[in-house]
């Protein structure tokens, strides 16, 4: 991700209408399926730390991220339990946490990386501990934030449940999310092609001025489907998965 990118983020993650309705959404999605209280918890990609500082109502929360500038970042929340490191090359030992949850990580991985990634955090996990993971959905919406933010691939449900599965994890939940507002980024990804020019920065930048509280009535509008039954489309997919808790390669 851009530096620049890291500022903007730590500008508006704690009232932007996507972080705020994402939040919500991700929050429904571990109060259905995650006991909180005592959690040992790893945010893999912990960016500027909002998410992170959000985690510790399910217990202890280690944030890592490759980034200084987000860790700095993270710091100027308050935060001290932080790493610097790789969801690639994880510097913790096997079945160390029983959360750990990556949103918008995954995707800055590039060719097979993902699938070690994958293969990393569910070592860390200890037998019977859960992943939930946060991705933007469909190659094909690509856009110039995916450029700003070094978005290298965007996935589809079944191809995220597919690498989970191939990875060792069951798959115990996936949707899509943010489907009411797809239309709306469609024509958006469409005007961005027939004017390459016109948008230079990601859409973080873009302020949604009056229709802020609209956006983010429209995200806590899904929330209730996306924790049971699922969305069918959207331009996220949010899976939740679990390591085995007969794992044949557990070490811990």
């Amino acid at each position: 991700m851009e530096p620049e990118e890291y500022e903007l983020m730590y500008r508006v993650e704690d009232h932007h209408w996507w972080y705020r309705g994402m939040a919500q959404i991700t929050h429904g999605v571990l109060d259905r399926f995650v006991s909180a209280g005592s959690l040992r918890i790893l945010d893999a990609g912990c960016g500027t730390g909002a998410v992170l500082r959000s985690l510790e109502r399910y217990g202890s929360a280690v944030g890592l991220d490759r980034a200084r500038l987000g860790l700095e970042l993270c710091r100027k929340r308050g935060l001290r339990n932080l790493v610097e490191g790789s969801v690639a090359e994880l510097p913790f030992r096997d079945g160390r946490f029983d959360l750990v949850v990556s949103y918008d990580v995954l995707c800055c991985c590039t060719g097979s990386d993902d699938e070690r990634a994958l293969t990393e955090l569910r070592r860390v996990l200890s037998p019977g501990g859960h992943l939930l993971l946060r991705l933007p959905a469909y190659d094909w919406l690509r856009g110039r934030h995916d450029e700003r933010v070094h978005i290298a691939h965007r996935y589809t449900r079944s191809e995220l449940d597919r690498k989970l599965r191939r990875a060792g994890f069951s798959v115990s939940h996936a949707s899509y999310v943010n489907t009411l507002l797809f239309p709306i980024v469609l024509l958006k990804r469409m005007s961005e092609r027939l004017a390459p020019g016109r948008q230079t920065e990601s859409d973080l930048s873009l302020s949604a001025g009056p229709l802020d509280a609209l956006f983010r009535l429209a995200l806590r509008a899904e929330a209730p489907f996306v924790r049971t039954i699922g969305l069918p489309f959207g331009l996220t997919v949010l899976a939740l998965a679990q390591r085995p808790e007969d794992d044949p390669s557990s070490h811990s």
